[in-house]
C-alpha cells in the first residue's frame, strides 16, 4: 500500500445543541479529517483533539504539526503492508496519540476498498447492528435536562449517560432514576471528583447505575482501585486508559470493571483491538466511546462495534444528535430498535456529502513525496 498523498483539513460544525462536561461547554465542533491517497483510490480519518488540552495533552494545533512534521512524512517514505504494520512502526513516536489515530483510520479507510471488504469484517467483527446510546450534558436545571431525557427515550435511545459533575450530581441522577426506575441509566464524571467525595458515589451507588465512568483523576488507576472496593456499581474508566499495557495495569489492580474504548484515546484502531482482545480475555465488558465525532469517524467506531467483546450500548449516536447536517450521506440514523446499521462500504468516501464538506472546511493543506 504506497501512499502519493495525505490531505488534511480543519473543519468547524456548529452543533444543534451545546453540549457540556465537567471541563468544557462546546458549541461547535472542530475536527481535522485526514485523507490519503494511494493505488487510485483515497481513505479518510479523523483526528478527534479538541481545540484546547481539556481532555487530554493534545489539540488541533498539536495534532497538525505532528502529522505535518512527523506521520505524514514517515506515510509517506515507504510501502505499507498493513495499516497495522504501519500503527507498529509509529510505536517509536511517544504518544501523540489522536495524531496517530487519525492518520491510521485513513488507511484502514483506503485498505478496506483495496481488499473490498467492510471494515467490520476485516476486523472480524459479529454483528450487523450495534446498541447505542445517548449522551447528555450538563444542563442549567432540571427543567431543561428531564425534557431531553424524554425526547431520546422516544426517539428509541434504551441507554442514558449523564454528565455530572459536583453540584450537578446526585440529586440530578436521583430525580432522573425517580422518574425513569426502569432506564438503563450510567454517570460520566470526566475526572471531576477525588476521593474525599466518596460520599457522593456512596449515595449514587443506591441508584441502580449501570456504570460510574471516570470518576477520579485523568491519569489515576490506584485511587480508583480504592473507590471500586466501596462501591457495589461498576467504575468504567475512561481517560484514565491511553494503552494497551495501562489497561493491564488497572485490571490487576482492580481499578475498573469496564472499559471505554476510544480509538482517537489509545492511538487507532490497532491499539483499540488489542484491548478488546484483553478485556475479552479477562471476562471485562467495554463498549464504543464517542468524542462528538462527524459522520467519517462515527462510521468507523461503529465497524469497530461490531466485534464481539463490545457487549455494552457505546456512544455511537445518530448524527442528527450532534448535528443540523453532517458530511455524510446517509446519515447515521437510529433504528426503532434502539440499534444503529454496520456500514457495509469498503471506506466512507463514497457516503461524503461533499458540498457539507467544503462548507465546513476552514483550512487544507496537501503533501506529496519529496
Amino acid at each position: 500500500m504506497k501512499i502519493d498523498a495525505v490531505e488534511l483539513r480543519l473543519l468547524c460544525m456548529e452543533l444543534r445543541t451545546p453540549f457540556e462536561t465537567s471541563f468544557a461547554r462546546e458549541t461547535h465542533k472542530e475536527c481535522l479529517l485526514v485523507r490519503v491517497d494511494g493505488e487510485g483510490l483515497q481513505g479518510w480519518g479523523e483526528v478527534v483533539a479538541m481545540s484546547e488540552p481539556l481532555y487530554n495533552e493534545e489539540t488541533l494545533v498539536t495534532c497538525w504539526h505532528i502529522l505535518e512534521d512527523v506521520l505524514i512524512p514517515a506515510t509517506l517514505s515507504r510501502d505499507w503492508e498493513s495499516p497495522d504494520l504501519w500503527a507498529e512502526g509509529m510505536v517509536r513516536y511517544r504518544r501523540n496519540y489522536m495524531a496517530k489515530a487519525g492518520m491510521e483510520a485513513a488507511l484502514w479507510d483506503l485498505w478496506s476498498q483495496l481488499r473490498a471488504q467492510p471494515l467490520s469484517r476485516l476486523w472480524r467483527g459479529v454483528r450487523d447492528r450495534v446498541d447505542v446510546g445517548i449522551s447528555l450534558g450538563v444542563e442549567s436545571d432540571l427543567g431543561h435536562l428531564l425534557p431531553r431525557i424524554e425526547d431520546a427515550l422516544q426517539e428509541g435511545y434504551r441507554r442514558v449517560k449523564l454528565k455530572i459533575k459536583p453540584g450537578w450530581d446526585v440529586e440530578v441522577v436521583a430525580e432522573v432514576r425517580r422518574r425513569y426506575p426502569e432506564l438503563t441509566l450510567q454517570v460520566d464524571a470526566n475526572s471531576a471528583y477525588g476521593l474525599e467525595h466518596l460520599p457522593t458515589f456512596q449515595a449514587l451507588d443506591e441508584l441502580q447505575l449501570l456504570m460510574i465512568e471516570q470518576p477520579l483523576a485523568y491519569d489515576d488507576i490506584v485511587d480508583h482501585a480504592q473507590l471500586q472496593q466501596c462501591l457495589r456499581t461498576p467504575i468504567c474508566l475512561d481517560e484514565s486508559i491511553d494503552s494497551l499495557d495501562q489497561c493491564r495495569r488497572a485490571l490487576n489492580l482492580g481499578s475498573a470493571r469496564v472499559i471505554n474504548i476510544k480509538p482517537g484515546r489509545v492511538g487507532g484502531f490497532w491499539a483499540a483491538r488489542a484491548i478488546h482482545d484483553h478485556c475479552q480475555q479477562r471476562g471485562i465488558a467495554c463498549w464504543v466511546g464517542g468524542m462528538l465525532e462527524t459522520g467519517v469517524g462515527r462510521l468507523q467506531n461503529l465497524s469497530l462495534a461490531s466485534l464481539p467483546n463490545f457487549t455494552l450500548a457505546g456512544d455511537i449516536s445518530a448524527s442528527r444528535r450532534y448535528f443540523e447536517r453532517d458530511i455524510i450521506e446517509p446519515e447515521v440514523e437510529l433504528g426503532a430498535d434502539g440499534k444503529v446499521s454496520v456500514p457495509t462500504e469498503f471506506g466512507v468516501g463514497s457516503r461524503l456529502h461533499w458540498p457539507s464538506l467544503e462548507r465546513y472546511t476552514q483550512r487544507r493543506q496537501r503533501y506529496l513525496p519529496d
